[in-house]
């Protein structure tokens, strides 16, 4: 039977990073984000756009809440190899840049 609680974006164990056993490295909790306002899916787009893949977790009723309520309404829990946490919790907390240049 499928875990209705846990997901895998699309892709995702070709891209996550295996330990000197071939083996998968462990998954590491990240950050909880709201599905509701697409916060969720915007964070795991840009953790890939710099190569940092991602699991979910989605607490609650999991993904039954997303076929009846059309989004996952008590969030997600964000997971990344343990291997990237650090580079990954720098791109959470980094900030825009302001590249506008003077003509």
């Amino acid at each position: 039977m499928k875990d209705l609680g846990f997901s895998f974006d699309t892709g995702v164990m070709g891209q996550w990073p295996a330990d000197s056993e071939g083996k998968p490295v462990r998954a590491v909790f990240l950050t909880h984000v709201s599905e509701i306002s697409l916060e969720g899916q915007l964070l795991r787009n840009m953790l890939l756009a710099f190569g940092v893949p991602t699991v979910c977790s989605y607490p609650g009723n999991g993904e039954l809440s997303k076929v009846i309520m059309g989004t996952h309404t008590s969030g997600a829990d964000i997971y990344v190899p343990e291997t990237m946490e650090e580079d990954a919790r720098n791109i959470l907390n980094s900030k825009p840049e302001n590249n506008t240049e003077e003509e």
